[in-house]
């Protein structure tokens, strides 16, 4: 079997298969190892499993070259010295980081790294999880250096930002930093050298700074909507012609598998001394309550249809991990709601075409601002739109 020159472990998700792609694309021979044999097949078959612009193409363009080679087996790994680990450190029941299914999966590949190997961490861990790693394949007799360098782009636009935003590379050694270096040279980003947890910290703090802006905003909207006054009127009246609050974003859900993780993973890495991190996940998580209280209270939801437009966490995605369009439904079922949900992306048999759940609702939220909701004919309707996706910000 021909040598590979990388090795991406997890390479059919949102993170591993555009960072595949984009590597292929610049002439290297690349191996995706991954579980998902359906996802597999699929990307063997010239089909992307997710929206992400420009990578169906891409695809399509690299599979006849011969430079993509897909299997679920993690032999892979014997044909390369170098290996990206696409394997995240999720949180569980309690908010708190879980190490079990990166443990696992160090346990299937280290009987096929090979001395001298890089091993790159591209996902976000937990602080000092780099140097866990190293530690742990030292120890097993393993000669390899690990690197931590996180990928930082926002889904739907990864193919464009990976050749466009600096790359951080967490290094501990000189030869981690030269073999990293290398390897995202053909990339053509520049390099910011640190130390693993300086990386690792530098890719939390990042998320974590999002996720408290968006909570400032949504806060800031639940203020002046319990004042009685139009929001969109404040909130010209901060923005307009005004440098220093351009930034200050609009409320609306703050989900997805990223934000309110890797906060969590801050606050659990810093005990009992992140108040602003918990408070920002109290008001995000809390905005969907926000809502149906607020409706429950103007007229009780039982016996009424809510309709739910939009279950992605984000416009123009296809992704429902960790949407809050899910704890909205739930809560305004738990009132005593019929709820109807719809979205053009996300495929779910429980979902119903848009035009059932515009003509057969009483209430309308749009919970996810995809560009197809614009042009919606909702006039005189009770719709609840906090994004502004429709017009003006309502509840």
């Amino acid at each position: 079997m021909d040598p590979l020159d990388v090795v991406i472990v997890g390479g059919c998700g949102h993170v591993g298969l555009p960072l595949a792609l984009s590597l292929a694309d610049s002439g290297y021979r690349v191996g995706i190892d991954d579980i998902d044999t359906a996802k597999i097949a699929q990307v063997r078959s010239g089909s992307v499993p997710f929206l992400e612009n420009g990578a169906e193409a891409l695809l399509k363009k690299i599979l006849p070259s011969g430079r993509l080679e897909l299997s679920a087996d993690p032999s892979l790994l014997t044909r390369t010295d170098t290996v990206i680990l696409v394997i995240g450190t999720p949180i569980d029941e309690f908010m708190n980081p879980s190490v079990r299914v990166f443990d696992r999966v160090l346990d299937d590949l280290m009987p096929h790294l090979r001395d001298g190997s890089l091993v790159v961490l591209r996902s976000t861990v937990f602080p000092g999880t780099t140097e866990t790693v190293q530690r742990r394949l030292r120890a097993a007799g393993l000669d390899v250096e690990v690197v931590f360098c996180p990928e930082r782009i926002a889904e739907g636009h990864a193919l464009e930002e990976i050749r466009s935003l600096p790359q951080l590379i967490g290094a501990t050694s000189d030869r981690g930093f030269e073999k990293a270096s290398r390897l995202f040279e053909p990339l053509g980003v520049t390099v910011v050298r640190t130390t693993p947890l300086e990386a690792e910290l530098a890719k939390l703090l990042t998320n974590t700074w999002r996720y408290m802006k968006f909570a400032i905003a949504n806060q800031f909207f639940q203020i002046v909507h319990r004042s009685g006054l139009d929001y969109n009127n404040v909130l010209d009246a901060i923005r307009r012609d005004y440098p220093r609050a351009a930034d200050l974003p609009g409320p609306g859900f703050a989900a997805g598998p990223c934000l309110l993780k890797d906060t969590m993973q801050l606050s659990a890495f810093t005990p009992d001394h992140f108040p602003m991190g918990q408070a920002a996940m109290q008001i995000n998580e809390g905005l969907p309550n926000y809502i149906v209280d607020t409706l429950n209270s103007r007229q009780p939801l039982a016996g009424r249809t809510v309709g739910i437009l939009g279950m992605a966490f984000k416009g123009e995605s296809d992704d429902p991990r960790a949407s809050l369009s899910y704890k909205l439904r739930k809560l305004a079922a738990f009132k005593g709601a019929t709820v109807l949900c719809t979205d053009p992306f996300v495929q779910d048999p429980t979902f119903v075409p848009l035009e059932k759940v515009v003509a057969e609702s009483d209430v309308i939220v749009i919970a996810a601002p995809h560009k197809a909701y614009r042009a919606l004919e909702l006039q005189g309707r009770d719709v609840v739109d906090v994004w502004g996706i429709t017009g003006p910000i309502r509840l």
